[in-house]
């Protein structure tokens, strides 16, 4: 059933616009030796410099290469922006070294203070020590791939001009669909958990010599052994989401509103204060593990099932408001239990996991989506059926004594051979020019 809005998007034969995000991708990957360890290496010249080229730079450690596209309006288009910039990584490295495919990073040294956090000007050095005083270094070197979702103007438009009681101005519609499309990734991130958890080990040095896990989990990243900062968000509407970020500030839990590294954030304007100026612009979802069977962390199909998802959030009815909190409540400890399941066992929630694929098999022949994407429902039904296919589940062949590290090593030169056998790779940051999203766009599209 679509709600009211819905209703009118789909009577104003709309609907398709509301799958049409324009999409963003940043992807993070350690930069390792031959061996399997952290690299030595400086941070690389061929890529300009760190502190000022914002496609390609580094996060908490200086190995923690972050290569960030240009916003896209097909999926297709951000992941061919992602290859290109991610070859440009992988020339500039210097021999020897490669990315780690991995989210859960290789194995770290006893002694964590030989770590080199990145050299991104002092204040944010300044930050990155408070933050590894606070959470140990461990926390921060889990690596994943991050989406920036932004709804089609025309969505947005329309909505407004359908419900002018409703809504203000331009700035109050995109207010709402936004956080009601942040809701709705925030109450089923556990299913992203599950068909996407790629991290069912952790390689020497990440857990202190008392800390063990009994198992193999779907998702150590996505777990409570994972990324950094455990502090939960308030997605009721854009002023709670505020309000809450500013409490942790002022109670001292987080250092800034930048630390809060909640699985979705509201962005637009920089300053967390000046965001009810100008609305949010767009959202960043931050709970997907690496995929290590891709070369750039990421697939196609995981990508237009994020765009799919997206699209039904807006089209049917929102939580209300009284809601969220107990809802989004039960969904973060259904994604803690989906997270610490072991892999090859049918989750505790996989009758609600089929019901959701199906409806949305169902929202996507009502909106006359291509084949592609009854491919890639398809594809996650068989993962919901059958856990031995998900990605953590099929990981776990090739653990050996705890480690992924030899099959980490097999990717890593696999993909690295690949990048330095590309006949025109990207090399437009050598000298430091620093691109436009629009001029680099056109430098990337041939």
């Amino acid at each position: 059933m679509f709600s009211r809005i819905g209703e009118a998007i789909y009577e104003s034969e709309a609907v398709a616009k509301t799958s049409d995000f324009t999409v963003g991708l940043e992807i993070e990957m350690q930069r390792i030796d031959e061996a399997g360890n952290l690299s030595q290496e400086p941070y690389p010249a061929g890529i300009g410099d760190e502190q000022t080229n914002p496609w390609i730079t580094n996060d908490f450690l200086e190995t923690m290469s972050e290569t960030v596209t240009p916003s896209a309006k097909h999926s297709l288009d951000a992941m061919h922006y992602l290859y290109r910039l991610n070859n440009c990584l992988r020339s500039a490295l210097a021999p020897g070294e490669m990315l780690w495919p991995l989210s859960m990073p290789p194995r770290l040294p006893e002694d964590k203070s030989k770590l080199v956090l990145a050299k991104m000007g002092p204040k944010k050095e300044a930050y990155l020590k408070e933050w590894a005083k606070r959470h140990g270094y461990s926390q921060g070197t889990p690596c994943g791939a991050h989406l920036s979702l932004s709804i089609d103007q025309h969505v947005i438009d329309l909505v407004l001009q359908k419900f002018p009681d409703q809504f203000a101005d331009e700035r109050a519609v995109r207010n709402h669909l936004y956080t009601v499309v942040a809701q709705g990734f925030v109450r089923y991130r556990w299913l992203l958990t599950y068909l996407f958890g790629a991290s069912p080990v952790a390689e020497a040095g990440y857990f202190d010599k008392d800390d063990f896990l009994a198992h193999p989990l779907r998702s150590i990243r996505q777990s409570k052994y994972g990324f950094g900062t455990k502090f939960r968000g308030d997605y009721t509407n854009l002023t709670a989401y505020i309000n809450r970020i500013e409490e942790g500030v002022k109670q001292g839990i987080l250092t800034s509103d930048y630390e809060f590294h909640g699985p979705v954030r509201f962005k637009g304007n920089r300053n967390l204060k000046d965001l009810p100026k100008k609305g949010i612009e767009y959202l960043e979802l931050r709970m997907l593990d690496l995929d290590p069977s891709s070369s750039v962390g990421i697939r196609t199909g995981t990508v237009r099932f994020i765009r799919l998802l997206a699209s039904y959030f807006i089209m049917h009815p929102a939580m209300k408001e009284s809601e969220v909190t107990p809802l989004l409540d039960k969904a973060n400890q259904m994604n803690q239990i989906t997270a610490a399941e072991e892999p090859t066992a049918p989750s505790r929630y996989q009758a609600t996991a089929l019901a959701i694929i199906r409806h949305l098999e169902h929202y996507a022949n009502q909106i006359q989506l291509g084949p592609e994407y009854s491919e890639i429902l398809e594809d996650f039904e068989d993962r919901v059926v059958n856990p031995m296919t998900t990605p953590s589940a099929r990981l776990l062949n090739y653990v050996q004594d705890g480690s992924l590290e030899e099959y980490a090593l097999r990717r890593a030169r696999r993909y690295q051979r690949a990048a330095l056998e590309t006949l025109h790779p990207f090399r437009g940051f050598e000298d430091g020019r620093i691109y436009t999203a629009d001029e680099l766009r056109k430098e990337l599209a041939w």
